[in-house]
């Protein structure tokens, strides 16, 4: 596929907010959606796991997460989520250096290239975007562009946060990490509005510290995974990270179901450490931190 030409016009173009939306401060008891309206075959799911390790996925029961395809152990391009994320939006997902393969190495093939500069890879990309980042870029091809952010760096009324989320035409910040059920009710509600193609974003904070759900039986004040901590428990990090993938699986099965003709890539924007040379949590250079989960599938190509 050829790049499009390039427009000084369109690259000119204005940033125009979309609609934000903050969680309420209390959202328990929000009930989760059974099903989607089915997505079209060039609709995109992008699905971000904050934290997650790949040898939790790997050893989990997460049977919508592994329905999506083969599992990947890859490599993150930051170590910590707002680098990553701004990474992965401007086109360089998690991949595997070693592999000389479209999409699952970036180098070779990309997801989504961005018109710019930049070496060609060795085989075609999947879809190529104009804008500033990928969100902009399907913008510009007409989608729905639909967005949720679980962690901090995703505040919307932050300047930092401004910088991931601001060209969604909707987007919502849960407030809190263990939001999913809130964001899969704001995703269910956007799409039943939208008349498509949608590309749908979704970063899942039930896997960051201190790996916690809404319902779970442990207390969230006590974070097994503090750096530099004194009273850290990687077997306890292991436990809550593992419940919480499941926890999650369990909940976004009938959104991969929606999105099954569709292309869906989920990951992790990076992983922690539990205790590895002595380091926890992530924000570090370690290969645990960079170390992460990659499964994708292909529908149509974007249009």
């Amino acid at each position: 596929m050829s790049q499009p030409a390039f427009s000084i016009e369109a690259a000119q173009k204005p940033i125009v907010p979309g609609r934000v939306e903050v969680a309420k401060p209390d959202h328990r008891g929000i009930v989760p959606p059974a099903e989607f309206p089915p997505q079209t075959a060039n609709s995109v799911l992008l699905l971000t796991l904050d934290s997650c390790r790949y040898d939790v996925l790997e050893s989990a029961n997460v049977p919508a997460l592994k329905s999506i395809g083969r599992l990947y152990k890859a490599m993150a391009p930051a170590h910590y989520t707002l680098p990553a994320h701004t990474s992965i939006f401007a086109g360089f997902t998690p991949g595997c250096a070693e592999l000389h393969e479209p999409y699952v190495n970036p180098k070779y093939a990309k997801f989504f290239k961005l018109i710019g500069p930049g070496v060609p890879g060795k085989a075609e990309d999947f879809v190529i975007l104009p804008g500033r980042n990928i969100v902009d870029g399907f913008k510009r091809l007409g989608y729905q562009t639909i967005g949720c952010g679980g962690v901090g760096w995703f505040r919307p009324d932050t300047l930092s946060g401004r910088v991931l989320t601001v060209d969604f035409d909707r987007f919502f910040w849960g407030g809190r990490t263990w939001a999913l059920p809130a964001q899969l009710q704001f995703i269910h509600r956007n799409l039943l509005e939208s008349k498509g193609p949608n590309f749908v974003f979704l970063n899942v904070g039930e896997t960051h510290v201190p790996y916690y759900h809404e319902g779970a039986d442990w207390d969230v004040k006590h974070n097994p995974c503090v750096p530099f901590g004194e009273n850290n428990d990687a077997a306890e990090c292991r436990r809550r990270q593992t419940i919480c993938l499941e926890y999650v699986d369990r909940l976004v099965a009938p959104l991969i179901r929606a999105f099954s003709t569709s292309t869906i890539i989920c990951c992790a924007d990076h992983g922690d450490c539990w205790g590895e040379d002595g380091l926890w949590e992530h924000s570090v250079f370690h290969p645990k931190v960079f170390e992460v989960p990659l499964l994708f599938r292909l529908g149509e190509k974007p249009r």
